[in-house]
């Protein structure tokens, strides 16, 4: 799948993620677009999937009839997502076309003592 990386979304997060070919907002100049114009411009080139961690991103656009999946991670650090690199590729892999998932990214504390999925601040 063809994926792109909104600005928020931790760039070491692709090394690890197998079997796609990822851009990021960044590397095509666009870090500064808002989410209406980056998913207008992903769309118009292609891309499948938009992973992002803008969790506002739901309540700001009409992601219904897009043709563009949004993989929405709820935490943008690094550390807290190294955690679920396998549920972020299943969740990547299982995706389809105008398709809207979450990966739930607890926190390091929840991690070590309950285990619970919490939900961290967007970028």
């Amino acid at each position: 799948m063809k994926v792109l990386f909104d600005h928020c979304t931790p760039a070491p997060l692709r090394r690890h993620l197998t079997g796609h070919s990822i851009d990021t907002a960044y590397e095509l100049g666009w870090e500064t677009r808002r989410n209406g114009v980056l998913l207008d411009l992903a769309e118009q080139h292609g891309y499948e999937i938009l992973l992002t961690t803008d969790q506002s991103i739901r309540y700001q656009q009409n992601i219904l009839g897009r043709q563009i999946g949004i993989l929405l991670l709820l935490s943008n650090s690094w550390p807290r997502i190294q955690l679920r690199v396998e549920s972020v590729q299943d969740a990547l892999d299982n995706m389809h076309s105008g398709e809207f998932r979450e990966v739930p990214i607890p926190s390091l504390d929840q991690e070590q003592s309950s285990g619970s999925n919490g939900s961290g601040a967007a970028c």
